[in-house]
């Protein structure tokens, strides 16, 4: 075996009516329990990388969405960052004969051929990252120029006339969300010369990156930051670690995502580590009630769902 899969077979308890269960090669789809004649859809969902927690809370409402629905099974796999991997991954759901892909990309450009291969054989609905062209059924995904704007917005009223030093924490290089959120922030600045963005550090999503760019940042420069706007709440909440551990003084940790839970960034909000979040939806429940839809033979579904964000702020740190 050239992987070891991370498989997690959502074995959705879909009703008490019945349930799956799902092999993780070479296996199929037992129904226990119900009717035969009763139509069961299987859906396959390929996850970009499941290290992130907004991935996570992705995967987390699809699972809630579709226990809903007695005829439905789904199957997650995780790719882990690694395209050709998912690429592997999509074909293990093909070969588990699924009715529908739902598919976040790791890399769009890479994916969107086979994607588009898909897409005449069953309907494939993408989420996140869009792919180039229309060879899909639907596709789901936030506002990233909107993210962007509303936090640049946001840094502008909190620092007024005087401006600030900022830092920008960024996800992976080259990729739409980085590059539309970067595109929005910077729009909302301009015209405000004394907001000045210091310096800008890529931490690929992930807290520990943040973290250790922040601290190697702190080490060869000693100007005082005012605000941290991160593309992710993970990301913030490292700078924020990087700050306190150096003693670094306070900044406004701005991040995105907005996630509920107790490590999610609305509680961060709320506890003052972040002074704000903008919510980055993940699509996850419209992408079931939009399978759903296309399953069952409705026409008319829209090419595409753009979701909006919104602005959630701790007062106090105003």
């Amino acid at each position: 075996m050239k992987h070891n899969y991370t498989i997690l077979l959502c074995i959705c308890i879909l009703g008490a009516a019945g349930f799956s269960l799902l092999l993780p090669r070479g296996g199929g789809l037992f129904t226990i329990g119900r009717k035969a004649e009763e139509r069961v859809f299987l859906i396959g969902i390929s996850q970009a990388n499941l290290l992130d927690p907004w991935r996570i809370a992705m995967n987390s409402e699809i699972e809630k969405e579709a226990k809903k629905h007695s005829e439905l099974r789904c199957i997650f796999m995780d790719a882990a960052t690694h395209t050709e991997r998912q690429l592997e991954d999509i074909n293990i759901l093909m070969g588990y004969a699924i009715d529908l892909l739902i598919v976040s990309p790791n890399d769009s450009d890479i994916l969107g051929p086979r994607i588009s291969e898909i897409h005449k054989k069953i309907p494939v609905i993408v989420l996140d990252r869009d792919i180039i062209g229309e060879d899909y059924s639907i596709y789901i995904g936030p506002d990233n120029y909107r993210i962007g704007r509303l936090a640049g917005e946001y840094v502008m009223n909190i620092l007024g006339a005087k401006g600030g030093n900022i830092i920008e924490i960024r996800g992976r290089e080259d990729t739409p969300s980085t590059n539309e959120r970067s595109r929005g922030f910077y729009d909302a600045l301009t015209g405000q010369e004394n907001c000045i963005v210091r310096c800008k550090l890529t931490a690929d999503w992930m807290q520990d990156q943040a973290e250790d760019r922040m601290k190697e940042y702190l080490s060869i420069c000693h100007d005082p930051i005012d605000v941290i706007f991160a593309h992710n709440d993970a990301m913030a909440y490292g700078a924020f670690c990087a700050m306190q551990k150096l003693r670094a003084g306070s900044a406004f940790c701005v991040g995105v995502d907005g996630q509920e839970g107790e490590k999610g960034g609305k509680a961060m909000v709320e506890r003052g580590i972040l002074s704000a979040t903008v919510t980055c939806p993940t699509g996850g429940t419209q992408a079931i009630e939009y399978a759903l839809q296309i399953l069952h033979g409705v026409k008319d579904i829209p090419h595409s769902i753009i979701l909006e964000p919104s602005l959630i702020t701790n007062k106090s740190k105003i």
